[in-house]
């Protein structure tokens, strides 16, 4: 076959190189493209407050724990000569710089918006014209002996270097509260490339490609347009995507995907043990898709319920959002008790002046009275 060739285990060191080239690209076009185009959607980055500098305040805040406890708070203040309010408030406005703003959050949320949609488009042109795309038995005619065009090596290589590339920027990445399932995530769908490329499962891996990337460039194009303040706009496309996202990875990648490769496969030939690994690498990912559902599903009820949408259930978490909003209510209440003493003060100084000015009203009339008093007689 003109343009194809067969799989080899090697192929695969070229995703490092490709790896890195994507990191490459994604620091010039976070700079370049995407920063400016942040201001351009008025993407805004709230004011955070510089702490003063305390060495025991930024010794145990780095060593120790961002959060102390009330009893180690209670030593700290011992330490550094100062009130318990104001350790804890160093501590809130210590950990609200290390937050990431928003621009840096567009930034990444529009980097893999751009991936995921040329990846997707890309690899529905490949695949739309492919038997095993319209019948998922075609994935195992002729198998193992299955040349892969050279559309689909490199279709296979790119992505793999992506999710290499996502790996290695874990550290420097936002950290979200599903930091632990995004880890797991990137480990299961590289081990699930590398292990169906070397296996020449070539066919079902393109599918499984398409099924994720279907969905992934919608949410981060509503996450873009959410860090926007596009409320509206960011609304109507997490309802498509959670559309596409519970049709694709809860009905179509288990029914079609997984009932493929654990059912179908069978009739061609004999389970070995790369059948097991494949499809317990497929079983993990559906996992995942059931945890992110779930979390799709609770931002449907308050959004039917509230009537707007909640922060992504998924997103910035240097702590929770909880603490944020606790956080918010004690620096309105910071607010609203210096206003009511200064008006305490401010009060009694009036009445002070007032007083005063009753007196003196009192003390003038007092004399003149008495100064009148000889001319009448």
């Amino acid at each position: 076959m003109v343009g194809s060739r067969r799989p080899l285990p090697r192929d695969l060191l070229l995703a490092l190189p490709l790896a890195l080239g994507f990191i490459m690209l994604r620091y010039a076009f976070e700079r370049c493209v995407a920063f400016p185009l942040s201001r351009v959607l008025g993407v805004k980055d709230q004011v955070r407050l510089k702490v003063t500098p305390a060495p025991n305040l930024e010794a145990f805040y780095t060593k120790n724990s961002r959060q102390p406890t009330q009893s180690e708070i209670s030593n700290l203040v011992n330490q550094c000569n100062l009130t318990h309010r104001q350790v804890e408030t160093w501590f809130r406005n210590r950990r609200n710089q290390d937050r990431p703003s928003n621009s840096k959050k567009f930034c990444e949320a529009s980097w893999r918006f751009v991936f995921y949609l040329v990846s997707f488009t890309a690899g529905f042109a490949s695949l739309i014209n492919t038997p095993w795309f319209w019948d998922q038995r075609e994935c195992w005619r002729g198998f193992p002996q299955q040349p892969i065009q050279d559309v689909h090596y490199w279709y296979y290589m790119l992505e793999l270097g992506f999710y290499w590339s996502l790996l290695l920027c874990v550290s420097v990445d936002v950290k979200r509260k599903d930091f632990k399932e995004q880890i797991v995530h990137h480990f299961a769908t590289i081990f699930l490339l590398g292990f169906s490329y070397c296996s020449n499962y070539i066919r079902i891996g393109t599918l499984v490609m398409l099924v994720h990337d279907s969905s992934d460039f919608l949410l981060e194009s509503a996450k873009m347009f959410n860090y926007a303040g596009w409320k509206k706009t960011c609304d109507s496309l997490f309802v498509i995507f959670a559309a596409v996202f519970l049709v694709t990875r809860l009905v179509v990648f288990p029914s079609k995907i997984i009932y493929t490769t654990l059912v179908l496969s069978m009739e061609v030939f004999v389970p070995f043990m790369g059948y097991y690994f494949f499809n317990a690498l497929l079983l993990v990912l559906q996992a995942l898709h059931i945890y992110w559902a779930y979390l799709i599903l609770r931002m449907i009820y308050k959004f039917l319920f509230l009537g707007k949408l909640d922060k992504d259930e998924r997103s910035d978490v240097e702590s929770d959002p909880e603490e944020e909003d606790n956080e918010e209510e004690e620096e309105k209440e910071e607010v609203h008790s210096s206003w009511r003493k200064r008006r305490v003060v401010l009060d009694s100084r009036l009445a002070m002046l007032s007083s005063s000015c009753v007196l003196n009203n009192l003390t003038n009339q007092k004399a003149d009275a008495n100064r009148r008093l000889p001319k009448a007689r």
